[in-house]
């Protein structure tokens, strides 16, 4: 798929967003496909799991970074604190 189109978002907004704050998925997805981001809502999961396992990204749920590969419900992305 585009799954680069949408890495890519994740990490311009991430980085944008800056150290401390988190973007939601829906805003990546916005980002790559404007006129049907919300059919590429689980494209935009599996770039965020994949980031995650590289380090580049942390997968957040209720302010806590959660383990990529076994997370449910709503979540939010950000910058590992590493990156500050």
């Amino acid at each position: 798929m585009s799954e680069d189109r949408i890495e890519a978002a994740i990490l311009a907004l991430v980085e944008a967003r800056g150290a401390g704050k988190s973007i939601c998925p829906s805003e990546a997805a916005r980002e790559a496909f404007p006129e049907s981001w919300n059919d590429h809502m689980r494209h935009v999961r599996n770039a965020a799991v994949h980031l995650a396992r590289q380090g580049q990204i942390v997968i957040l749920r209720k302010g806590k970074p959660v383990d990529p590969e076994n997370f449910k419900g709503v979540y939010r992305l950000a910058l590992p604190e590493s990156s500050e």
